[in-house]
């Protein structure tokens, strides 16, 4: 049963998590320190709002690379499933990560797990160059995330 969720503030420092990207490889947030890092997680895989908003992170990785930000796409898929999924979309550079087991356990953590769904939010999570919470917004499920809105916020850091 999932735990009650206190989604960190802004200021907080984000919570710490090892997850396996889509190649099986071990993505540790706080490894990430020293840059700024986009949380940006998608209910599900295979979905079209979902695949937009991944495709919009590959599609602006020379300029995630420019603020020196690591932007990585979150889901409680699991690793072969999102292996599938960023080849069938072309992605090559953004981590796509299973949040899948502890199923959600990291959605949990950021308080973006929908219980009754059994997934997370749609929601982008902004931290800086030393892991602390600088944005925090959660979408309507149905609305793709406007990602000029996101990249003029980092450049404004």
């Amino acid at each position: 049963m999932p735990q009650k969720q206190n989604p960190p503030k802004i200021g907080d420092i984000g919570p710490d998590f090892t997850l396996k990207d889509h190649n099986s490889k071990d993505l540790k947030l706080s490894e990430l320190r020293g840059k700024r890092v986009l949380l940006s997680f998608h209910p599900l895989a295979w979905t079209e709002v979902c695949a937009k908003q991944m495709q919009s992170l590959e599609a602006n990785k020379d300029v995630f690379a420019s603020l020196n930000t690591a932007p990585i796409g979150l889901s409680i898929d699991s690793v072969p499933c999102k292996k599938a999924w960023a080849d069938s979309l072309g992605i090559k550079t953004v981590p796509l990560v299973a949040d899948f087991w502890p199923h959600g356990e990291v959605a949990i953590a950021y308080g973006v797990f929908r219980e009754k769904n059994g997934f997370s939010e749609r929601a982008n999570i902004i931290l800086d160059e030393k892991g602390k919470v600088v944005f925090f917004k959660v979408y309507e499920i149905s609305q793709l995330p406007d990602i000029n809105e996101i990249i003029g916020f980092i450049k404004g850091l």
